[in-house]
């Protein structure tokens, strides 16, 4: 449901404070919607968020555990990564899936698209479940230190009401996958 506004903002001028190969960090001055002028700072992300739950025919599925410098902590989710804007998220999506779990995948279900953190970014992401499985050695990034764990999507759902995971993606992905489960549509 989007509805056409325009925009509160007036943007006087916007200048790169920062950029690597994955993100830009602007620096806009502008007038907020009440008038007054004021910095808005903003992080555009060069590839798409991308987020697989993978479900076997016995409802069993794979988690990737991972330190998260950003964090710093350890995090358990699903598989997740990166995409380039200009390839098919889905084809970014089965090629994560691949190199985190050691899984492919003949039956993909876009189940969710959204913006990860649209107050201060741009950044898309997709979340796909993919099933009728088939598996083969993971093959991670060498900046990648993976655990790699099986169990029952009841108790990766179990783990997201009980707070254990707080990887965004995932716990997007288990709430919807769990209703469309729930809802025989899935």
């Amino acid at each position: 449901m989007s509805t056409e506004v325009k925009n509160p903002w007036t943007i006087f001028s916007s200048v790169e404070i920062h950029e690597t190969p994955w993100i830009k960090v602007m620096k806009h001055d502008v007038l907020n919607p009440a008038g007054n002028p004021t910095i808005y700072s903003t992080v555009h992300f060069v590839n798409y968020a991308l987020g697989v739950l993978a479900l076997d025919e016995d409802y069993n599925t794979w988690i990737v555990g991972q330190y998260r410098f950003p964090i710093k902590q350890y995090s358990w989710e699903i598989p997740e990564g990166g995409g380039d804007k200009n390839v098919d998220p889905i084809q970014s999506a089965k090629r994560e899936l691949s190199e985190e779990a050691g899984l492919e995948a003949t039956k993909w279900t876009k189940i969710q698209e959204l913006y990860m953190s649209n107050s201060v970014s741009d950044e898309k992401a997709f979340i796909y479940v993919a099933q009728d499985l088939t598996f083969h050695d993971a093959h991670p990034d060498e900046d990648e230190e993976l655990k790699l764990r099986k169990i029952p999507f009841q108790q990766l759902h179990d783990m997201v009401i009980n707070g254990d995971i707080t990887d965004s993606i995932t716990i997007i992905a288990v709430l919807k996958a769990k209703y469309l489960i729930d809802n025989h549509l899935l």
